[in-house]
């Protein structure tokens, strides 16, 4: 049984908690937030922190880093953490990073990376992956070993190189192949989850137009966002053979409803509704972060600008629910944390494609969807726009498999700050049906 849902004009309009509304790209992101007194720290458990965290700009594939290896671009995140917080990296007792498509003569690319970034050769270091959510597996195993009393500190992070993919062959003519292509070979891995995206954007009507303006949405707030500064996690990167740094994110396209309209469907022709301008691309990039119990970054006078609250993990059949992972793992992770979606001030989800979030939207407003999938008596309603993804995300700014999920942190962490909020959710889907919900929350008096 499809879900009824209401049909969207071809103007700049928006379906959210079932109210047609105009689509505004300046959210407020300095409104102030209406905030709980309650802190969700709980009893037996240790306090763990966000110190702080960077990334490389994001680049499509083929573009600045095309020469790169993972372990290049792991190394320029951890090193360009290191140097933001001044770090002695004799603290750090513990690397974690996520990556999807391991470069088979680094298999463990977080080691490697370490070494290249100058971390102590007695720091252990491994490598995680579970799909587009490699780096939130990154964090939370960092979490659970601090929780277990093994480490103080860790860094986590992610990486992804889809510029140089491991076919067995020379880097010369994998080069070639992939040029010849654009990728077919990458299409063919991917083109099975795009069909299974098309499926279930039919399965919660999810229309061509919609996708669009959200696509334009997203764009327009990360280019906003870009301009006034608010992506401060970036850290540039002079690419050897490259004659200017590299300096900020590559795919941001603010593009006109006319533009959009023009593309052609990706790949249920001649009636599909997933484009190339409504869907992340193929992305370039790395990202690391801090985070310690809240003692360790008071001995080393650290200054935390978050707390890392609950965390779920969420599986669901990937034939028609692939990328629903954010409906399954929010409202399980609120339960956990004892809220509701009005607690909630900020909100970063994965944007796999445009259609995607508007099918999780659409699946979290549904009484129907809650009865019958998610088995809650009560549906959890579809977060408001004015507090999602108010500098943009991945459609816009990129999605490097390993690395989003630090992405995701950074920007809760930074928006709580500069919204004046207290909670923020992180929501994601990741290939086979799976997903990530995580609880964060503003450190007192920190600062961006």
């Amino acid at each position: 049984m499809a879900l009824t849902l209401v049909r969207i004009p071809p103007s700049l309009l928006t379906l959210n908690r079932g109210c047609i509304r105009t689509l505004s790209v300046s959210a407020a992101q300095n409104a102030p937030a209406v905030k709980s007194k309650k802190s969700l720290a709980k009893q037996g458990l240790k306090n763990i922190v966000l110190v702080d965290g960077v990334r490389t700009p994001f680049l499509m594939s083929g573009t600045a880093y095309q020469k790169l290896m993972p372990h290049d671009l792991v190394r320029h995140a951890l090193k360009g953490l290191a140097d933001r917080l001044q770090l002695d990296k004799s603290a750090v007792d513990y690397i974690c990073v996520g990556t999807v498509i391991a470069e088979v003569k680094t298999s463990n690319v977080a080691r490697e990376g370490a070494l290249g970034a100058g971390y102590g050769l007695s720091t252990p270091a491994h490598t995680v992956a579970m799909a587009c959510i490699s780096s939130n597996v990154a964090l939370t195993t960092c979490i659970g070993y601090m929780q277990a009393g093994v480490y103080d500190a860790c860094v986590a992070g992610g990486v992804e190189t889809m510029s140089d993919v491991p076919i067995r062959h020379s880097r010369q003519m994998r080069a070639l192949m992939l040029k010849l292509s654009r990728a077919k070979n990458m299409a063919v891995l991917l083109r099975h989850l795009r069909r299974l995206i098309s499926n279930a954007l039919k399965f919660v009507q999810v229309s061509r137009a919609e996708q669009d303006e959200f696509a334009m949405r997203t764009h327009s707030l990360a280019k906003a966002a870009e301009v006034a500064g608010n992506l401060s996690d970036v850290v540039p990167y002079k690419v050897p053979g490259v004659a200017k740094t590299v300096t900020t994110d590559n795919g941001i396209r603010v593009s006109t409803p006319e533009q959009m309209a023009k593309l052609k469907p990706a790949f249920i022709k001649p009636h599909g509704s997933v484009t190339a301008a409504n869907s992340s691309y193929l992305t370039d990039g790395a990202s690391a972060c801090l985070i310690c119990t809240e003692e360790k970054a008071k001995q080393m006078g650290w200054k935390p600008k978050a707390y890392l609250r609950d965390f779920t993990y969420v599986s669901q059949d990937p034939k028609d629910q692939l990328l629903l992972g954010p409906t399954y793992a929010t409202p399980k992770v609120l339960d956990q944390a004892g809220l509701k979606m009005s607690d909630i001030d900020v909100f970063e989800f994965h944007e796999a494609f445009a259609g995607q979030i508007l099918a999780n939207f659409k699946a979290m407003d549904s009484d129907y969807f809650c009865t019958n999938y998610l088995k809650r008596k009560e549906k959890p309603g579809a977060p408001p726009l004015e507090k999602f993804n108010n500098w943009g995300g991945s459609v816009s700014i990129g999605h490097p498999f390993g690395a989003t999920g630090v992405r995701l942190l950074m920007h809760s962490a930074n928006r709580l700050i500069k919204e004046d909020g207290q909670y923020a959710l992180i929501a994601a889907c990741a290939a086979g049906g799976q997903g990530v919900g995580m609880i964060v929350e503003r450190y007192p008096g920190a600062t961006v």
